[in-house]
């Protein structure tokens, strides 16, 4: 496996991006930082449970009233 690069290896092509670029890429540094060299770390270490994501409800079951002003005219 090669070695990670390094933020001084990067350097030179970091200052080289646009500022939209510049942005973008330090939201998604951060975001990294924030979950830890894996997005899935904290799945990992506890998995989720099957009533995790359960429901009593219908999937697609859901209070329409009130949409209609926001319907398609036709």
């Amino acid at each position: 496996m090669s070695q990670p690069a390094t933020a001084q290896e990067l350097w030179p092509l970091v200052e080289n991006l646009p500022r939209d670029e510049l942005f973008r890429l330090a939201k998604l540094a951060l975001r990294a930082a924030a979950l830890g060299r894996s997005g899935d770390a904290a799945y990992s270490a506890q998995p989720p449970t099957a009533e995790e994501f359960g429901t009593d409800d219908e999937p697609l079951a859901w209070d329409a009233d009130g949409w209609e002003q926001f319907g398609a005219s036709g």
